[in-house]
């Protein structure tokens, strides 16, 4: 009889230890399988890796600018920045096109050294370095960028370097495309092409009832506001072809963001060392930053020193200023008043930061040139989310430089090495917090 109860008792004991852990393991399928939970862009999904995280790129899009009359023999050069007024108005902005021609077969080049070929891993045409006014330095040394590729002239905004033809090797020409969301083109800008040397960003402030278009040039150290058809120039704030870094002169401006009066602040600049604080209107106000790197001094990391100021994201709600501080691989925050609150390290060897963006969001999302990641942080640094592979194919992501999203959630991007803008469509059964925010829409929508 008490080998019996001892064997009813272990047998009962048995029977919950198993409802235990099945009853755990239900628990964590079911979590698995329910949106909003773990690590899974679309939780439960079978096979998947989150190549694209959230999102299913949309193949095939957009038109390439090839495809208009006359020019069947050019594509898209360097993506720079694409801004998603709506759905089906989508504003794209490159350094001009470069030859259409299909990837050259596999070749030994000996006179380079043993055992050395190209194309490698797919890779045969670096858009950036390709496209006019290309670089003649690096990120750690800028004092020689632009002056070895670039040749001005009046008449238009670029013309060819001595060992490369203009209208052959390249073409300064559709800087500015705007499409549908079929990616169709409706309106290229080709009238204001003399005005560029290289457009870096372009903007709609979600402040601005009248939806006036923003295109900040870096080499020509400007920026420039134009209607929102591109019909007329309204202002040029800055210099024209001259550096500085006062209340009329850029140093290399890379970005801007709003608060919520209309007050902007221009990231400036990729030589330039501040953040500089303009009034709705365009007039400056004040500027904050000191000499933090190379090429013009050393290393320094203290409080409100920058390298590459390659990024500046306002937050609406606490009217902060998050700073991309790219060579001293850092963010930094500040009031509106450049009065310096925070900062985070990024915890990349190397890293290169290309942007920042919050948007209606209470996140922070980026991009490093270096991990080819898209990256989303709270606002005080913690890592949340990040996806991204490098490649050219469709979904891959080489040298994302900005990016944009509009009101029905599609997410877009803008490649400087591939040359080329993306479309993706937020996945069905996506964890939203892994979504990239939509923009601010205050004055418009």
């Amino acid at each position: 009889m008490r080998k019996l109860g001892l064997m009813l008792l272990t047998l009962a004991l048995g029977v919950g230890i198993g409802l235990t852990i099945s009853g755990r393991q239900a628990r964590v399928e079911a979590a698995r399988s329910k949106p909003g939970t773990g690590f899974a862009a679309v939780p439960g999904s079978l096979g998947s890796e989150d190549l694209t995280g959230p999102y299913e790129v949309v193949k095939n899009w957009p038109q390439d600018v090839s495809s208009l009359p006359g020019n069947e023999k050019w594509t898209y050069g360097a993506g720079e920045s694409v801004f998603a007024e709506s759905p089906n108005r989508i504003y794209m902005l490159f350094r001009g096109e470069l030859p259409k021609m299909a990837p050259p077969k596999a070749a030994l080049l000996p006179q380079l050294g043993p055992s050395l070929s190209f194309p490698v891993a797919g890779f045969w045409r670096d858009a950036t370095t390709a496209s006019l006014p290309g670089t003649g330095g690096t990120d750690n040394d800028m004092s020689e960028w632009l002056t070895a590729w670039e040749g001005r002239a009046s008449d238009i905004g670029i013309k060819g370097p001595p060992y490369r033809q203009l209208g052959v090797d390249a073409k300064w020409e559709n800087c500015v495309v705007v499409v549908d969301g079929n990616g169709k083109i409706i309106e290229t800008w080709k009238q204001w092409d003399k005005l560029f040397r290289r457009p870096h960003s372009i903007y709609i402030s979600p402040y601005d009832p009248e939806k006036n278009v923003w295109i900040v040039d870096d080499n020509m150290q400007v920026i420039y506001k134009f209607t929102h058809d591109g019909s007329r120039l309204l202002q040029t704030i800055g210099t024209p072809g001259v550096a500085g870094a006062d209340s009329t002169h850029f140093n290399r401006p890379t970005y801007i963001d709003w608060l919520p009066d209309g007050t902007f602040f221009v990231a400036d600049g990729y030589t330039g060392t501040r953040v500089a604080k303009f009034s709705k209107d365009g007039k400056f106000l004040m500027d904050w930053g000191k000499l933090g790197g190379p090429p013009r001094g050393p290393i320094d990391t203290r409080p409100g020193y920058f390298s590459n100021v390659h990024g500046v994201a306002v937050d609406p709600a606490t009217r902060r200023v998050f700073v991309n501080d790219r060579n001293n691989h850092r963010i930094q925050v500040f009031d509106e008043n450049g009065k310096y609150l925070y900062e985070w390290k990024i915890d990349a060897d190397p890293s290169s930061l290309h942007l920042l963006y919050i948007g209606s969001g209470k996140t922070i999302w980026t991009y490093d040139r270096t991990t080819n990641k898209i990256v989303e942080w709270d606002l005080q640094g913690r890592l949340l989310y990040s996806w991204g592979s490098m490649g050219e194919f469709p979904g891959g992501l080489w040298g994302v430089h900005w990016m944009s999203v509009e009101q029905e959630g599609n997410l877009y991007v803008a490649e400087v090495d591939a040359g080329r803008v993306q479309k993706f469509h937020p996945k069905a059964g996506a964890n939203s917090e892994f979504l990239v925010a939509k923009p601010v829409y205050s004055a418009w929508k």
